[in-house]
């Protein structure tokens, strides 16, 4: 338990560090000033620092392993379970796109800031590309998940779901790791010292970021869906991943990260994709604000259990 204290005390004292920053306007002198500021690290984390983190772990990640195929059929086997779930609910419910897309991502998008700051605190260089790997299934299929979800009412045209993932720098930057990995080639020692320059800088900003993002008031509307939503996120999801692991026969590793990335609170850019597709804005910031607060408590509570 000491250990787990030692890995996600640094979590969460930098998200909660991030939170007090943004409140008090940190680092301008004025509320809009703040804002452009943590909109524009978000940004360049997202567009650049990030990717780079998910490139240098997937280049270099053991691919030809007898334990990776198993471990994209039970990410993709736990994804695709929580969305049947998530259609059979809403044909009971009858929830329009803009809400039944909220519900989708609050209950199958993960904080990867979060995810990769556990795992490469827990099992270092190996932990953060056992990570990288489920990340190469995950984000893509979720991704278009999100958007179909939040464009289902009027029917959706594959170039709506397409265009966002051709843009995707996350999924660029899976898909050119595993492009070198799989060619052998390498990459030039040079570029590779930049990358992890850029990769080391990535983490600790991504979480200043998650907690500058969090909106305690939109806490205060529609409290029952925001707990639900929220409970079946970080309890039942990583029920569901033991179970799907537990069934695939995974070792320890990979079970222990599978499980971490559906007891994860969703992304926070899981609001910016809501607010440009028309859906339900504030209640997408209700849940991942209460998801990322509640996770302080399940995610210890989970990784202690395993």
């Amino acid at each position: 338990m000491n250990h787990l204290t030692d890995v996600l005390l640094p979590v969460a004292l930098l998200i909660a560090g991030g939170y007090f920053m943004r409140r008090r306007h940190y680092p301008g002198t004025d509320a809009e000033s703040a804002d452009a500021f943590w909109k524009g690290a978000e940004s360049i984390n997202y567009s650049f620092l990030f990717p780079a983190l998910l490139f240098v772990s997937l280049a270099s990640a053991p691919l030809n392993g007898s334990n990776i195929s198993t471990l994209y059929y039970a990410a993709a086997s736990t994804l695709l379970a929580g969305f049947i779930l998530l259609i059979i609910a809403r044909v009971f419910r009858h929830w329009p796109a803009a809400r039944f897309g909220v519900y989708l991502q609050g209950l199958l998008r993960f904080n990867t800031y979060i995810g990769l700051a556990v795992a490469g605190a827990l099992y270092g260089k190996e932990g953060l590309q056992t990570a990288a790997i489920v990340l190469s299934v995950l984000v893509p299929v979720v991704n278009v998940m999100s958007v179909w979800a939040l464009l289902s009412d009027g029917g959706t045209h594959p170039l709506a779901l397409l265009k966002p993932l051709l843009k995707n720098p996350l999924i660029l930057a899976c898909l050119a790791g595993l492009a070198v990995n799989l060619s052998g080639f390498g990459v030039w020692s040079g570029i590779q010292r930049l990358l992890e320059l850029l990769a080391h800088a990535s983490l600790p900003l991504g979480l200043l970021t998650v907690g500058a993002a969090l909106n305690i008031k939109a806490m205060r509307h529609e409290i029952t869906p925001l707990l639900t939503n929220s409970l079946l996120r970080l309890t039942a999801m990583p029920l569901l991943a033991f179970s799907i692991a537990y069934l695939f026969s995974l070792p320890a590793l990979e079970t222990l990260i599978l499980v971490l990335f559906f007891s994860l609170p969703t992304a926070p850019t899981a609001f910016v994709l809501t607010r440009k597709l028309n859906g339900e804005a504030e209640l997408m910031a209700g849940v991942i604000t209460l998801q990322t607060l509640l996770s302080a408590v399940t995610l210890s509570v989970v990784l202690a259990i395993l």
